[in-house]
């Protein structure tokens, strides 16, 4: 084996965009740092990133097949049944391809793509856990055991009785059913908690844990990490906030689809702060048609302009009429740039479904959120963006009503929310708060090398 002049890691993510940005943040920090990033994901993936990758950004990206057929949809089901059946051996392949080229220094396997953990170990590489989102819903997982022995939920994650429950030390009231596997019918859920359980179980073996969330205990965080080296196996693992990475990475990275530049244009034409932006990232499914046309028509109802970012088959879904009805007080795009939309000084508020980048990105530009989680973490998110932060309020449904009062809440907030948010910002992206993030990234690299 050859010497190489940057230590090599390659980071597998669970192929979906909510978690492709994030590790594409820390292969661009640890690029950064020294290292040589590799990114691993499904040709699918690779496909939709890798051109839109600057060279200069020293990523490299390496595919894998899935081993699907190309029209077979990739839902959770079906990703999850790939990644633990036919994945496997092609990451393999592609880590013992480096034996003859310096090897690889660390894999950083996403959580969600624990099978990775696996074929890592096996094949001797130490291997560091990645958590794409709060810290929070980090610590809801490991307490599943703890739930069980409580019984807060049955051995098959199931709820055990309904209302509020402070289901972790320090950590807010939270409904029963915010649970992240209880999501569609009951077969579905039980093998979701079956999946999370065998996320659980790998992630235990694990000396490290790297969580895009930002540090909240400051210099005792730090020297808590410090002590890390001497830890023994048997402890669980080490967890480094280094969040948000967007913050500290050094670049931007790409999307799965081509952005339309064109609504910052349509935002330029409008007053500042008087534009509703809606986006529910790029997992619409969950909402289903009919409530896709009940915020449409809750949209057409407030009377206010709004940008809204939803893929091409459901716009086709619209009422009849409907994009004719708005046009100019409705900007409708299949894809958006959502840090610029965000900044700009037109957006007043952003409808969202509280998914983890969206919310950090929400934060570092200033707006207020309304909230309608759907899915996984999204229900933790809220209840943080709701009752702890207090920068933004949630709707029960896309009634008109709904969402005139809830635009209204936020829009006319008399400044009381408005500078909780940027009071959160400050924390987030301030001197202080960005320096202790990049303090837990090179303690995890001191650790590691």
């Amino acid at each position: 084996m050859k010497p190489i002049e940057r230590p090599r890691i390659l980071l597998v993510p669970y192929p979906a965009q909510g978690h492709v940005t994030p590790m594409l943040q820390l292969a661009s920090a640890l690029q950064l740092r020294g290292f040589e990033p590799v990114m691993v994901t499904p040709e699918y993936v690779h496909r939709q990133i890798a051109p839109r990758i600057e060279p200069k950004s020293g990523i490299i990206c390496r595919s894998i097949p899935d081993g699907l057929d190309e029209k077979e949809p990739r839902d959770f089901f079906t990703i999850e049944f790939a990644m633990e059946n036919n994945m496997p051996v092609h990451l393999e392949r592609i880590i013992c391809s480096f034996d003859e080229d310096g090897g690889v220094l660390c894999v950083v396997v996403d959580l969600l793509a624990s099978w990775a953990i696996k074929v890592s170990k096996h094949c001797g590489v130490p291997v560091a856990g990645f958590w794409p989102a709060m810290l929070a819903t980090y610590r809801l997982i490991t307490a599943i055991p703890e739930m069980i022995r409580a019984g807060v939920i049955s051995e098959f994650g199931i709820p055990q009785h309904q209302g509020k429950l402070c289901l972790l030390p320090n950590e807010p009231m939270l409904s029963i059913e915010d649970l992240p596997w209880l999501v569609g019918n009951l077969a579905a859920r039980k093998s979701r908690f079956i999946f999370w359980l065998r996320t659980l179980s790998r992630s235990r073996t694990l000396r490290w844990v790297i969580v895009n969330s930002f540090p909240e205990n400051g210099d005792e965080m730090i020297k808590q990490q410090r002590k890390s080296v001497e830890s023994p196996p048997e402890n669980p693992p080490h967890v480094f906030q280094v969040g948000p990475l967007s913050c500290h990475s050094g670049s931007k990275n790409p999307s799965f689809w081509e952005e339309d530049r064109s609504c910052l244009d349509w935002l330029n034409k409008h007053k500042a702060c008087s534009v509703i932006y809606v986006s529910f990232g790029s997992w619409v499914k969950p909402l289903g048609e009919e409530k896709l046309n009940e915020l449409a028509l809750g949209l057409e109802a407030s009377r206010r302009p709004f940008l809204w970012v939803v893929g091409p088959s459901w716009q086709e879904r619209f009422p009849i009429g409907y994009l004719g009805r708005l046009a100019g007080r409705g900007k409708v795009v299949s894809w958006a740039p959502q840090m610029e939309v965000l900044k700009h000084e037109a957006i007043g508020c952003y409808l969202t479904h509280c998914g983890w980048n969206s919310t950090m990105e929400a934060i570092q530009s200033g707006k207020c959120l309304l909230c309608y989680p759907v899915a996984g973490d999204q229900f933790v998110n809220c209840t943080y963006i709701v009752n702890v932060w207090k920068i933004g309020v949630k709707i029960d449904g896309f009634g008109w009503r709904d969402v005139e009062e809830g635009v209204r809440s936020v829009m006319e907030d008399e400044g009381e929310m408005h500078q909780r948010v940027m009071e959160l910002k400050a924390r987030v992206i301030a001197k202080e708060g960005s320096s202790r993030a990049v303090a837990s990234l090179t303690a995890f690299i001191d650790d590691l090398q």
